[in-house]
């Protein structure tokens, strides 16, 4: 099956063979997929300049070539200006990948994917680096269908309250729970998460810790090597 023209960006890519790139790439029509890429890391000039759009964050155009579970690259021009990523907004960037690709399986058509990575990508050189994080997972996770409970008490069904603390239970909500409980946060970071209105830091920090939890839960207790990275670089995003 010829396919042409196909919106992409690289999550991760590996070695292949002699001369090729392995690359595990978003497409915005046809989830995540694998994509051989040959004699790209040959050293003729014309493949240097192919490689170096096979970078993450580089929006692309690809002509593929699918036959079973890997496509090959036929052809591919940038659509659009590189987004350069630099510190922290560059772990984040990575972050992301490695979250899509642990979160979504291969050739899973999930549009809404593909645009809320791409609006997040052109965010994160901004300001509020781990906001834009932490939106990007929320809205991922109600992509996928796994989205956050984050107006009502588990318990009593009551709206959440602002002042009041809790616990994040992934299975059922927000849960009653007294001040410096492991994990607690405040009801008014719930609701900034929910209404989309960015918290101050000790919200945006409670936030970074639930988020991880539901994470965890949902890849069977598994962990991210960005959360090790994030930790030992002491950066903002993750």
């Amino acid at each position: 099956m010829h396919i042409d023209q196909q919106p992409v960006y690289v999550l991760h890519s590996r070695p292949y063979r002699e001369t090729s790139l392995l690359l595990e790439c978003l497409t915005r029509d046809l989830g995540r997929i694998g994509v051989v890429a040959r004699g790209v890391r040959s050293e003729r000039s014309k493949a240097r300049l192919q490689r170096a759009l096979l970078e993450p964050f580089q929006p692309l155009e690809m002509d593929l070539l699918y036959r079973g579970e890997l496509a090959t690259l036929r052809g591919m021009e940038a659509a659009g200006p590189l987004t350069r990523l630099i510190g922290d907004a560059n772990l984040a960037g990575l972050y992301l990948n490695e979250l899509i690709v642990k979160m979504t399986g291969r050739q899973d058509p999930i549009p809404d994917v593909y645009q809320a990575y791409a609006e997040t990508l052109a965010q994160l050189p901004g300001e509020s680096l781990a906001w834009n994080v932490r939106r990007f997972e929320r809205d991922l996770l109600e992509i996928l269908g796994y989205g956050l409970q984050l107006a009502w008490e588990a318990e009593t069904g009551d709206p959440v309250e602002p002042e009041r603390t809790y616990r994040y239970q992934v299975e059922q909500g927000p849960v009653r729970c007294i001040p410096g409980t492991l994990q607690s946060l405040r009801g008014s970071d719930l609701l900034a998460l929910l209404h989309d209105e960015k918290p101050d830091v000790a919200g945006l920090n409670a936030l970074r810790s639930m988020m991880r939890e539901v994470i965890r839960y949902h890849l069977n207790g598994g962990e991210l090597r960005a959360w090790r990275v994030f930790g030992g670089a002491g950066a903002r995003g993750g």
